[in-house]
């Protein structure tokens, strides 16, 4: 039997979770120097944490260690599983690497079992769909390899576009400059940022205002959606009315599947800021 593996970045809603007996693997995070409590049996108030980033709080995120990583697999191998994680972009956090360190011990101490750690070079929802996607073929009884190969593939057409309504906590995290956020800020400007073939967060627009910036977003879905009848995914910090906007938008270009739409789980959340909408599909490229 496969074991599935993921972390808190693939932004699952507990229904999917345990409709696929998916195991999440917890980053930690705190608020105001307390220690939050998020797992895979943890409903997450995202308006509530939003709300209170907009009111100062402070948020402190940290990747998972190998040894977490080692302790949660080893349950599922000494259970006679194999074991296949699918976890968050190595190009923001060093996660992938602890995950790479804790197969490759286990690989000598399980040596009869099958043990991977896929970096789907995505976060949120991103990564979320191709955890689903594993999901639904250890349902229809795929093999490992063959699953593997699937993911890895389809990893390389997963479109992440999203905008963000406040520069500043792009300027916290060292992705722009404190004179690109004040400027930005200014002029109103709405960067487009987009995750890169190599996992990392790439800046390729900008619009004047929200709504030209949500119809930029929906733009690139008209651009390059490989299958417009497929699902795609919409995750949102606490910005429920926009989110109607943009689904419009993208019915206006042609979509005609369904969306699987959650608020941005903390951990990735914390960095990109209240506000904030990101759209995920596969595209031709």
């Amino acid at each position: 039997m496969i074991k599935l593996f993921t972390d808190t970045s693939a932004n699952l809603p507990l229904n999917l979770i345990h409709q696929y007996d998916i195991s999440v693997v917890p980053f930690s995070y705190s608020i105001n120097s307390i220690e939050a409590d998020y797992s895979e049996n943890t409903e997450f108030d995202g308006k509530a944490f939003y709300e209170a980033m907009r009111n100062g709080a402070v948020v402190n995120t940290s990747m998972v260690s190998p040894g977490t990583f080692i302790e949660f697999f080893s349950k599922a191998l000494d259970a006679g599983n194999d074991v296949l994680y699918v976890g968050m972009s190595g190009g923001i956090s060093g996660t992938a690497y602890s995950a790479s360190i804790a197969v490759e011990e286990l690989k000598d101490i399980y040596p009869g079992s099958k043990i991977s750690a896929i970096d789907t070079l995505a976060a949120s929802l991103g990564e979320g769909l191709l955890v689903l996607e594993a999901a639904e073929l250890i349902a229809e009884g795929k093999s490992f390899e063959e699953i593997q190969e699937r993911i890895l593939r389809r990893r390389e057409t997963m479109c992440q576009y999203f905008t963000v309504d406040d520069l500043e906590h792009l300027k916290r995290g060292g992705r722009i400059s404190g004179t690109v956020a004040l400027l930005g800020s200014l002029l109103n400007i709405k960067p487009m940022l987009m995750g890169d073939p190599d996992g990392k967060i790439v800046m390729c627009g900008k619009s004047r205002g929200r709504n030209r910036a949500l119809d930029a977003l929906a733009e690139k879905y008209a651009t390059l959606a490989l299958d417009k009848k497929a699902d795609i995914a919409i995750a949102h910090a606490d910005s429920e009315s926009d989110t109607e906007y943009l689904i419009d938008k993208l019915r206006e270009h042609g979509f005609e599947g369904n969306c699987l739409i959650e608020y941005y789980e903390p951990v990735t959340g914390a960095h990109v800021g209240p506000g904030t909408i990101a759209l995920f599909f596969h595209g031709k490229e």
